[in-house]
């Protein structure tokens, strides 16, 4: 799920250009890993970070083309300013507010009007490629014989 979480996300909803700055709000705790294995350019963790406004700035200087929300509350609010006109969001959680019993409220809002933000949401269950358990040992087949990539 979260492989086509990530591929449905950023290529059918975000459509990125090579040039472009993308920022990942959460990645599960894996700062290392996605700077010394994966390659990342950088990496932070969000709940070591005192102002989100200030650490976003440290990584983005100029803006940010296209942000993958999976966060929510303080870190939606920290990047708003933070997106380049016309820039975009895909939105498919809120980790931040899941447990929360009073969700904190999105103050920057004005930003996607301001600058003409394009935020869409979406579940990954509205892009699964099968359907039906009749088609699952096909599915299943494909994934080992490299027709199908991801988790």
């Amino acid at each position: 799920m979260a492989g086509i979480t990530a591929y449905v996300g950023f290529y059918e909803i975000c459509s990125p250009k090579k040039v472009e700055l993308v920022f990942i709000s959460a990645a599960s705790g894996v700062v290392d890993l996605l700077k010394n294995i994966l390659g990342f350019d950088d990496a932070f963790n969000y709940n070591e970070e005192s102002y989100l406004n200030e650490a976003i700035k440290r990584y983005f200087p100029e803006w940010i083309d296209i942000y993958f929300e999976t966060v929510g509350g303080k870190m939606l609010d920290a990047v708003l300013p933070n997106i380049r006109p016309h820039g975009r969001i895909t939105a498919c959680g809120t980790i931040s507010q899941y447990d929360e019993e009073e969700p904190d409220a999105t103050h920057n809002l004005m930003y996607v009007i301001v600058k003409k933000i394009r935020m869409q949401g979406f579940v990954v269950f509205d892009y699964f490629i099968v359907e039906g358990i009749e088609a699952a040992p096909a599915a299943l087949v494909g994934h080992f014989s490299g027709r199908n990539v991801g988790k």
